[in-house]
Protein backbone atom coordinates (compact mmCIF):
# COMPACT_ATOMS: atom_id res chain seq x y z
CA UNK A 1 0.00 0.00 0.00
CA UNK A 2 1.10 3.55 -0.74
CA UNK A 3 0.77 6.73 1.34
CA UNK A 4 2.26 5.43 4.55
CA UNK A 5 0.49 2.10 4.98
CA UNK A 6 2.50 -0.13 7.31
CA UNK A 7 2.81 -3.82 6.62
CA UNK A 8 3.25 -6.51 9.28
CA UNK A 9 3.25 -10.29 8.96
CA UNK A 10 -0.28 -11.69 8.59
CA UNK A 11 0.36 -14.26 11.35
CA UNK A 12 1.20 -11.41 13.72
CA UNK A 13 -2.05 -9.65 12.84
CA UNK A 14 -4.05 -12.81 13.50
CA UNK A 15 -2.37 -13.29 16.87
CA UNK A 16 -3.08 -9.72 17.94
CA UNK A 17 -6.65 -9.79 16.68
CA UNK A 18 -7.22 -13.11 18.44
CA UNK A 19 -6.10 -11.57 21.74
CA UNK A 20 -8.44 -8.61 21.27
CA UNK A 21 -11.36 -10.82 20.24
CA UNK A 22 -10.83 -13.24 23.12
CA UNK A 23 -10.95 -10.30 25.52
CA UNK A 24 -14.06 -8.85 23.88
CA UNK A 25 -15.92 -12.16 23.85
CA UNK A 26 -15.05 -12.75 27.50
CA UNK A 27 -16.51 -9.38 28.45
CA UNK A 28 -13.14 -8.22 29.70
CA UNK A 29 -12.92 -5.16 31.90
CA UNK A 30 -11.81 -1.91 30.27
CA UNK A 31 -8.42 -2.18 31.94
CA UNK A 32 -7.83 -5.56 30.28
CA UNK A 33 -8.80 -4.24 26.86
CA UNK A 34 -6.64 -1.19 27.36
CA UNK A 35 -3.67 -3.39 28.20
CA UNK A 36 -4.18 -5.42 25.02
CA UNK A 37 -1.85 -4.30 22.24
CA UNK A 38 -3.46 -2.62 19.26
CA UNK A 39 -2.26 -3.94 15.89
CA UNK A 40 -0.68 -1.51 13.45
CA UNK A 41 -2.96 -2.65 10.66
CA UNK A 42 -6.41 -4.09 10.21
CA UNK A 43 -8.12 -6.34 7.72
CA UNK A 44 -10.49 -4.21 5.63
CA UNK A 45 -12.55 -3.94 2.44
CA UNK A 46 -11.39 -1.16 0.13
CA UNK A 47 -11.25 0.23 -3.38
CA UNK A 48 -8.03 1.51 -4.95
CA UNK A 49 -7.46 4.96 -6.38
CA UNK A 50 -5.66 3.47 -9.38
CA UNK A 51 -8.83 1.58 -10.36
CA UNK A 52 -11.11 4.62 -10.71
CA UNK A 53 -11.34 4.30 -14.48
CA UNK A 54 -11.76 0.54 -14.69
CA UNK A 55 -15.46 0.70 -15.61
CA UNK A 56 -15.28 3.65 -18.01
CA UNK A 57 -17.84 3.38 -20.80
CA UNK A 58 -19.69 0.43 -19.24
CA UNK A 59 -23.40 0.41 -18.44
CA UNK A 60 -24.16 0.65 -14.72
CA UNK A 61 -25.61 -2.87 -14.60
CA UNK A 62 -22.40 -4.32 -16.04
CA UNK A 63 -20.10 -2.71 -13.47
CA UNK A 64 -19.07 -5.50 -11.11
CA UNK A 65 -18.13 -4.83 -7.45
CA UNK A 66 -16.34 -8.18 -7.42
CA UNK A 67 -13.69 -6.67 -9.67
CA UNK A 68 -13.09 -3.51 -7.63
CA UNK A 69 -13.46 -4.48 -3.97
CA UNK A 70 -10.42 -5.89 -2.22
CA UNK A 71 -9.83 -7.40 1.23
CA UNK A 72 -6.38 -7.01 2.72
CA UNK A 73 -4.43 -5.38 5.53
CA UNK A 74 -4.33 -1.58 5.72
CA UNK A 75 -2.74 0.75 8.22
CA UNK A 76 -4.61 2.12 11.21
CA UNK A 77 -4.32 5.92 11.37
CA UNK A 78 -3.46 8.11 14.31
CA UNK A 79 -6.55 8.64 16.47
CA UNK A 80 -7.96 12.17 16.63
CA UNK A 81 -9.04 13.57 20.04
CA UNK A 82 -12.77 13.18 19.26
CA UNK A 83 -12.52 9.66 17.81
CA UNK A 84 -12.52 6.07 18.97
CA UNK A 85 -11.22 2.79 17.64
CA UNK A 86 -13.87 0.10 17.67
CA UNK A 87 -13.53 -3.62 17.12
CA UNK A 88 -16.15 -4.06 14.40
CA UNK A 89 -17.89 -7.30 15.19
CA UNK A 90 -20.25 -6.92 12.22
CA UNK A 91 -21.13 -4.45 9.48
CA UNK A 92 -23.49 -4.43 6.50
CA UNK A 93 -23.82 -3.65 2.81
CA UNK A 94 -25.60 -0.47 1.75
CA UNK A 95 -26.28 1.03 -1.65
CA UNK A 96 -23.42 3.46 -1.04
CA UNK A 97 -21.15 0.40 -0.84
CA UNK A 98 -22.21 -0.38 -4.37
CA UNK A 99 -21.80 3.23 -5.53
CA UNK A 100 -18.25 3.36 -4.18
CA UNK A 101 -17.40 0.00 -5.71
CA UNK A 102 -18.51 1.01 -9.22
CA UNK A 103 -17.17 4.60 -8.92
CA UNK A 104 -20.63 5.97 -9.70
CA UNK A 105 -21.98 8.60 -9.91
CA UNK A 106 -18.60 9.93 -8.72
CA UNK A 107 -15.41 8.36 -7.49
CA UNK A 108 -15.33 8.68 -3.72
CA UNK A 109 -11.65 9.60 -3.82
CA UNK A 110 -12.78 13.12 -4.69
CA UNK A 111 -14.66 13.22 -1.36
CA UNK A 112 -11.55 12.07 0.50
CA UNK A 113 -9.38 14.69 -1.18
CA UNK A 114 -11.79 17.48 -0.22
CA UNK A 115 -11.84 16.28 3.38
CA UNK A 116 -8.05 16.28 3.36
CA UNK A 117 -7.97 20.01 2.55
CA UNK A 118 -9.97 20.94 5.65
CA UNK A 119 -7.66 20.08 8.53
CA UNK A 120 -4.67 18.22 9.88
CA UNK A 121 -6.90 15.31 10.87
CA UNK A 122 -8.68 15.39 7.55
CA UNK A 123 -5.41 14.77 5.71
CA UNK A 124 -5.32 11.20 7.05
CA UNK A 125 -8.25 10.31 4.78
CA UNK A 126 -6.70 11.05 1.37
CA UNK A 127 -4.99 7.73 0.71
CA UNK A 128 -4.54 5.53 -2.33
CA UNK A 129 -7.21 3.23 -0.94
CA UNK A 130 -10.64 3.86 0.55
CA UNK A 131 -11.86 1.61 3.39
CA UNK A 132 -15.63 1.61 2.98
CA UNK A 133 -18.70 0.68 5.01
CA UNK A 134 -21.30 2.91 6.68
CA UNK A 135 -22.69 0.56 9.35
CA UNK A 136 -21.04 -1.15 12.30
CA UNK A 137 -21.66 -2.80 15.64
CA UNK A 138 -18.78 -3.48 17.96
CA UNK A 139 -16.77 -2.71 21.07
CA UNK A 140 -14.82 0.45 21.92
CA UNK A 141 -11.11 -0.36 22.07
CA UNK A 142 -9.52 3.08 22.43
CA UNK A 143 -10.83 6.60 23.02
CA UNK A 144 -9.35 9.94 22.00
CA UNK A 145 -8.44 12.53 24.61
CA UNK A 146 -11.62 14.59 24.03
CA UNK A 147 -14.09 11.70 24.24
CA UNK A 148 -16.36 12.10 27.28
CA UNK A 149 -19.47 9.92 27.05
CA UNK A 150 -17.94 6.62 25.94
CA UNK A 151 -15.31 4.36 27.43
CA UNK A 152 -13.25 1.34 26.48
CA UNK A 153 -15.39 -1.79 26.56
CA UNK A 154 -18.69 -0.14 25.63
CA UNK A 155 -20.81 -2.14 23.18
CA UNK A 156 -22.01 0.22 20.46
CA UNK A 157 -23.62 0.66 17.10
CA UNK A 158 -22.48 3.38 14.73
CA UNK A 159 -24.53 5.88 12.73
CA UNK A 160 -22.90 7.40 9.67
CA UNK A 161 -23.49 11.16 10.07
CA UNK A 162 -19.96 12.62 10.04
CA UNK A 163 -19.99 16.31 11.00
CA UNK A 164 -17.71 19.07 12.27
CA UNK A 165 -19.17 20.62 15.43
CA UNK A 166 -17.18 23.83 14.80
CA UNK A 167 -19.30 24.64 11.72
CA UNK A 168 -22.21 26.92 12.77
CA UNK A 169 -24.29 25.89 9.76
CA UNK A 170 -24.93 22.51 11.36
CA UNK A 171 -26.06 23.54 14.83
CA UNK A 172 -29.80 23.72 14.14
CA UNK A 173 -29.78 20.47 12.17
CA UNK A 174 -26.43 18.83 11.52
CA UNK A 175 -27.71 17.44 8.21
CA UNK A 176 -27.71 21.05 6.96
CA UNK A 177 -24.04 21.49 7.80
CA UNK A 178 -21.93 22.77 4.93
CA UNK A 179 -19.49 19.90 5.42
CA UNK A 180 -21.81 17.08 6.46
CA UNK A 181 -20.54 13.72 5.21
CA UNK A 182 -21.45 10.05 5.30
CA UNK A 183 -18.88 8.00 7.17
CA UNK A 184 -17.32 5.22 5.12
CA UNK A 185 -18.58 6.79 1.89
CA UNK A 186 -17.26 10.35 2.01
CA UNK A 187 -14.64 9.50 4.66
CA UNK A 188 -12.06 6.77 5.01
CA UNK A 189 -11.65 4.06 7.69
CA UNK A 190 -15.23 2.78 7.41
CA UNK A 191 -17.07 -0.13 8.95
CA UNK A 192 -16.17 -3.01 6.62
CA UNK A 193 -13.07 -3.82 8.65
CA UNK A 194 -12.03 -5.55 11.84
CA UNK A 195 -11.16 -2.17 13.36
CA UNK A 196 -12.76 1.14 12.34
CA UNK A 197 -12.24 4.80 13.23
CA UNK A 198 -15.39 6.56 14.40
CA UNK A 199 -16.20 10.00 15.82
CA UNK A 200 -17.57 9.82 19.35
CA UNK A 201 -20.75 11.58 18.24
CA UNK A 202 -21.51 8.66 15.91
CA UNK A 203 -21.83 6.15 18.74
CA UNK A 204 -25.08 4.71 20.09
CA UNK A 205 -25.81 1.84 22.50
CA UNK A 206 -26.00 -1.64 21.01
CA UNK A 207 -29.43 -3.31 21.40
CA UNK A 208 -28.84 -5.91 24.08
CA UNK A 209 -31.29 -8.51 22.71
CA UNK A 210 -29.71 -8.64 19.25
CA UNK A 211 -26.68 -10.42 17.86
CA UNK A 212 -23.80 -8.42 16.42
CA UNK A 213 -24.97 -9.04 12.88
CA UNK A 214 -28.58 -8.10 13.70
CA UNK A 215 -27.37 -4.91 15.41
CA UNK A 216 -25.11 -3.91 12.52
CA UNK A 217 -27.73 -3.67 9.75
CA UNK A 218 -29.93 -0.96 11.26
CA UNK A 219 -28.30 2.41 11.77
CA UNK A 220 -28.04 3.80 8.24
CA UNK A 221 -31.37 2.58 6.88
CA UNK A 222 -33.43 2.85 10.05
CA UNK A 223 -32.23 6.39 10.75
CA UNK A 224 -32.93 7.40 7.15
CA UNK A 225 -36.48 6.05 7.30
CA UNK A 226 -37.05 7.60 10.73
CA UNK A 227 -36.17 11.08 9.51
CA UNK A 228 -38.36 10.66 6.43
CA UNK A 229 -41.47 9.41 8.22
CA UNK A 230 -41.25 10.29 11.93
CA UNK A 231 -39.11 13.42 12.32
CA UNK A 232 -40.47 16.93 11.74
CA UNK A 233 -37.71 17.28 9.13
CA UNK A 234 -39.40 14.75 6.86
CA UNK A 235 -43.07 14.00 6.19
CA UNK A 236 -44.16 12.75 9.61
CA UNK A 237 -46.91 10.14 9.52
CA UNK A 238 -50.05 10.71 11.58
CA UNK A 239 -52.78 8.24 12.44
CA UNK A 240 -54.66 7.06 9.40
CA UNK A 241 -52.16 8.37 6.84
CA UNK A 242 -51.82 6.11 3.84
CA UNK A 243 -48.18 5.74 2.80
CA UNK A 244 -46.99 4.19 -0.47
CA UNK A 245 -43.58 2.60 0.06
CA UNK A 246 -41.46 1.62 -2.93
CA UNK A 247 -39.07 -1.29 -2.38
CA UNK A 248 -40.89 -2.09 0.84
CA UNK A 249 -39.04 -5.35 1.50
CA UNK A 250 -35.62 -3.75 1.06
CA UNK A 251 -33.41 -2.00 3.61
CA UNK A 252 -34.99 1.41 4.11
CA UNK A 253 -38.37 0.22 2.84
CA UNK A 254 -38.76 -2.44 5.52
CA UNK A 255 -37.96 0.09 8.24
CA UNK A 256 -40.43 2.50 6.62
CA UNK A 257 -43.20 -0.10 6.86
CA UNK A 258 -42.53 -0.55 10.58
CA UNK A 259 -42.40 3.18 11.33
CA UNK A 260 -45.68 3.75 9.49
CA UNK A 261 -47.33 0.97 11.49
CA UNK A 262 -45.92 2.30 14.77
CA UNK A 263 -47.27 5.78 13.92
CA UNK A 264 -50.78 4.50 13.27
CA UNK A 265 -50.51 4.87 9.52
CA UNK A 266 -51.43 2.46 6.75
CA UNK A 267 -48.45 1.25 4.68
CA UNK A 268 -48.93 0.18 1.08
CA UNK A 269 -45.85 -1.81 0.18
CA UNK A 270 -44.60 -2.18 -3.38
CA UNK A 271 -42.41 -5.23 -4.00
CA UNK A 272 -41.25 -7.28 -6.98
CA UNK A 273 -42.31 -10.84 -6.08
CA UNK A 274 -44.89 -12.81 -4.14
CA UNK A 275 -42.22 -14.07 -1.76
CA UNK A 276 -41.39 -10.48 -0.84
CA UNK A 277 -45.10 -9.73 -0.51
CA UNK A 278 -45.43 -12.55 2.02
CA UNK A 279 -42.48 -11.13 3.98
CA UNK A 280 -44.30 -7.80 4.25
CA UNK A 281 -47.54 -9.41 5.34
CA UNK A 282 -45.74 -11.25 8.11
CA UNK A 283 -44.16 -7.94 9.12
CA UNK A 284 -47.67 -6.51 9.52
CA UNK A 285 -48.20 -4.76 6.18
CA UNK A 286 -51.71 -5.71 5.08
CA UNK A 287 -51.75 -3.94 1.72
CA UNK A 288 -49.12 -5.05 -0.79
CA UNK A 289 -48.70 -4.46 -4.52
CA UNK A 290 -46.66 -7.08 -6.36
CA UNK A 291 -45.04 -4.98 -9.06
CA UNK A 292 -43.73 -8.08 -10.81
CA UNK A 293 -47.27 -9.40 -11.18
CA UNK A 294 -48.73 -6.03 -12.22
CA UNK A 295 -45.88 -5.43 -14.70
CA UNK A 296 -46.11 -1.64 -14.62
CA UNK A 297 -44.30 0.02 -17.54
CA UNK A 298 -43.92 3.63 -16.43
CA UNK A 299 -41.52 4.33 -19.32
CA UNK A 300 -42.44 3.64 -22.96
CA UNK A 301 -38.81 4.15 -23.88
CA UNK A 302 -35.73 5.86 -22.45
CA UNK A 303 -37.24 9.33 -22.95
CA UNK A 304 -41.03 8.91 -22.69
CA UNK A 305 -43.19 8.08 -19.68
CA UNK A 306 -46.63 6.50 -19.90
CA UNK A 307 -49.30 8.37 -17.92
CA UNK A 308 -51.78 5.53 -18.46
CA UNK A 309 -49.51 3.34 -16.33
CA UNK A 310 -49.46 5.99 -13.61
CA UNK A 311 -53.26 5.93 -13.68
CA UNK A 312 -53.28 2.14 -13.45
CA UNK A 313 -51.09 2.29 -10.35
CA UNK A 314 -53.33 4.93 -8.81
CA UNK A 315 -56.41 2.78 -9.46
CA UNK A 316 -54.71 -0.24 -7.87
CA UNK A 317 -53.84 1.79 -4.76
CA UNK A 318 -57.41 3.06 -4.39
CA UNK A 319 -58.78 -0.45 -4.81
CA UNK A 320 -56.65 -1.52 -1.84
CA UNK A 321 -57.10 1.36 0.62
CA UNK A 322 -59.93 3.44 -0.82
CA UNK A 323 -57.95 6.63 -1.42
CA UNK A 324 -54.75 8.11 -2.83
CA UNK A 325 -51.66 7.99 -0.61
CA UNK A 326 -51.04 10.95 1.71
CA UNK A 327 -47.30 10.27 1.55
CA UNK A 328 -45.12 8.49 -1.00
CA UNK A 329 -41.82 7.10 0.33
CA UNK A 330 -39.50 7.57 -2.67
CA UNK A 331 -36.01 6.25 -3.24
CA UNK A 332 -35.83 4.52 -6.66
CA UNK A 333 -35.69 7.93 -8.38
CA UNK A 334 -35.90 8.12 -12.15
CA UNK A 335 -37.86 4.91 -12.69
CA UNK A 336 -40.72 5.81 -10.33
CA UNK A 337 -40.76 9.54 -9.56
CA UNK A 338 -43.20 10.42 -12.34
CA UNK A 339 -45.65 7.84 -11.02
CA UNK A 340 -45.05 8.93 -7.42
CA UNK A 341 -45.90 12.56 -8.11
CA UNK A 342 -49.02 11.53 -10.02
CA UNK A 343 -50.52 9.12 -7.46
CA UNK A 344 -49.93 11.26 -4.36
CA UNK A 345 -53.10 12.73 -2.88
CA UNK A 346 -53.93 16.41 -3.45
CA UNK A 347 -51.87 18.31 -0.86
CA UNK A 348 -49.78 15.24 -0.13
CA UNK A 349 -46.02 14.78 0.10
CA UNK A 350 -43.43 12.81 -1.82
CA UNK A 351 -40.45 12.37 0.50
CA UNK A 352 -37.28 11.21 -1.21
CA UNK A 353 -33.85 10.14 0.03
CA UNK A 354 -32.15 8.55 -2.96
CA UNK A 355 -32.24 7.72 -6.65
CA UNK A 356 -31.01 4.17 -7.03
CA UNK A 357 -32.40 3.89 -10.59
CA UNK A 358 -31.04 7.28 -11.70
CA UNK A 359 -30.96 10.80 -10.31
CA UNK A 360 -32.05 12.77 -13.40
CA UNK A 361 -35.73 12.89 -12.45
CA UNK A 362 -38.69 13.64 -14.73
CA UNK A 363 -42.30 14.20 -13.69
CA UNK A 364 -45.33 16.15 -14.92
CA UNK A 365 -45.21 19.36 -12.93
CA UNK A 366 -48.91 20.07 -13.52
CA UNK A 367 -49.76 17.31 -11.08
CA UNK A 368 -47.47 18.90 -8.49
CA UNK A 369 -48.39 22.57 -8.65
CA UNK A 370 -52.08 22.35 -9.49
CA UNK A 371 -52.77 19.81 -6.76
CA UNK A 372 -50.54 21.52 -4.18
CA UNK A 373 -48.26 18.54 -3.64
CA UNK A 374 -44.81 18.76 -2.09
CA UNK A 375 -41.54 17.01 -2.88
CA UNK A 376 -39.45 16.84 0.28
CA UNK A 377 -35.77 15.98 0.18
CA UNK A 378 -34.30 13.97 3.04
CA UNK A 379 -30.80 12.68 3.70
CA UNK A 380 -29.87 10.28 6.49
CA UNK A 381 -30.49 11.89 9.92
CA UNK A 382 -28.94 14.02 12.63
CA UNK A 383 -27.61 12.54 15.88
CA UNK A 384 -30.84 13.10 17.80
CA UNK A 385 -32.89 11.39 15.09
CA UNK A 386 -30.42 8.51 14.77
CA UNK A 387 -30.46 8.03 18.54
CA UNK A 388 -34.28 8.01 18.59
CA UNK A 389 -34.35 5.55 15.68
CA UNK A 390 -31.88 3.33 17.52
CA UNK A 391 -34.13 3.45 20.57
CA UNK A 392 -36.94 1.89 18.51
CA UNK A 393 -34.58 -1.04 17.92
CA UNK A 394 -33.53 -1.20 21.59
CA UNK A 395 -37.19 -1.21 22.65
CA UNK A 396 -38.00 -3.92 20.04
CA UNK A 397 -40.60 -1.66 18.42
CA UNK A 398 -38.70 -2.23 15.17
CA UNK A 399 -36.96 -5.45 14.17
CA UNK A 400 -33.86 -5.69 11.96
CA UNK A 401 -34.50 -6.87 8.38
CA UNK A 402 -31.45 -9.14 8.30
CA UNK A 403 -31.82 -11.53 5.38
CA UNK A 404 -28.33 -12.99 4.91
CA UNK A 405 -24.89 -12.95 6.50
CA UNK A 406 -21.57 -13.03 4.64
CA UNK A 407 -17.98 -13.16 5.86
CA UNK A 408 -15.82 -10.07 5.40
CA UNK A 409 -13.94 -11.85 2.60
CA UNK A 410 -17.26 -12.22 0.75
CA UNK A 411 -18.16 -8.52 0.85
CA UNK A 412 -17.72 -8.10 -2.90
CA UNK A 413 -20.18 -10.90 -3.61
CA UNK A 414 -22.64 -9.37 -1.14
CA UNK A 415 -22.28 -5.98 -2.83
CA UNK A 416 -22.94 -7.64 -6.19
CA UNK A 417 -26.20 -9.07 -4.84
CA UNK A 418 -27.31 -5.64 -3.60
CA UNK A 419 -26.32 -4.06 -6.92
CA UNK A 420 -28.59 -6.51 -8.76
CA UNK A 421 -31.41 -6.52 -6.19
CA UNK A 422 -30.99 -10.21 -5.46
CA UNK A 423 -31.74 -9.78 -1.77
CA UNK A 424 -34.43 -8.82 0.69
CA UNK A 425 -33.88 -6.53 3.67
CA UNK A 426 -30.23 -6.08 4.61
CA UNK A 427 -27.12 -8.22 4.17
CA UNK A 428 -24.92 -8.41 7.26
CA UNK A 429 -21.16 -8.85 7.18
CA UNK A 430 -19.22 -10.65 9.91
CA UNK A 431 -16.02 -8.75 10.60
CA UNK A 432 -14.17 -9.43 13.86
CA UNK A 433 -16.89 -11.83 14.99
CA UNK A 434 -15.91 -15.29 13.84
CA UNK A 435 -19.44 -16.75 13.79
CA UNK A 436 -23.09 -15.74 13.92
CA UNK A 437 -25.19 -15.56 17.06
CA UNK A 438 -22.77 -13.71 19.35
CA UNK A 439 -23.48 -10.53 21.30
CA UNK A 440 -26.87 -11.26 22.95
CA UNK A 441 -26.97 -10.17 26.60
CA UNK A 442 -30.71 -9.70 27.16
CA UNK A 443 -32.20 -13.10 26.47
CA UNK A 444 -35.44 -12.28 28.28
CA UNK A 445 -36.29 -9.46 25.86
CA UNK A 446 -35.27 -11.61 22.91
CA UNK A 447 -37.62 -14.33 24.07
CA UNK A 448 -40.45 -11.78 24.33
CA UNK A 449 -39.85 -10.56 20.79
CA UNK A 450 -39.52 -14.13 19.52
CA UNK A 451 -37.15 -15.75 17.08
CA UNK A 452 -39.88 -16.01 14.46
CA UNK A 453 -40.31 -12.24 14.25
CA UNK A 454 -36.59 -11.57 14.41
CA UNK A 455 -35.94 -14.03 11.59
CA UNK A 456 -38.78 -13.08 9.23
CA UNK A 457 -36.47 -11.82 6.47
CA UNK A 458 -34.03 -14.71 6.73
CA UNK A 459 -36.79 -17.29 6.53
CA UNK A 460 -38.40 -15.73 3.48
CA UNK A 461 -35.07 -15.09 1.77
CA UNK A 462 -34.44 -18.86 1.82
CA UNK A 463 -37.84 -19.76 0.35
Amino acid sequence: MANGARWVPWTSILAQMSEILDAVRAGAAPAVLEATDMPLTTRAVFVRREDQGMFAGMATKDKDPRQSLHVDEVALPELAPDEVFIAVMASSINFNTVWTSIFEPLSTFGFLDRLARESYWGRRHALDYHVIGSDAAGVVLRTGSAVRNWKIGDEVTVHCNYVDDQDPSGHDDSMLSNNQRIWGFETNFGGLADIAVVKANQLMPKPTHLTWEESAVNALCNSTSYRMLVSRHGAPVTQGDKVLIWGASGGIGSFAVQHVLNSGGIPIGVVSSENKAETLRELGCEFVINRGEKDYRFWKDEHTQDESEWRRLGKDIRSLVGDDPDIVFEHPGRSTMGASVFVTKRGGTIVTCAATSGYMIEYDNRHLWMKLKTIKGSHFSNYREAWAANQTIIDAKVVPPLSAVFALEQSAEAAYEVHHNQHEGKIGILCAADREGLGITNHELRDRVGERRLSVFRRHDKE
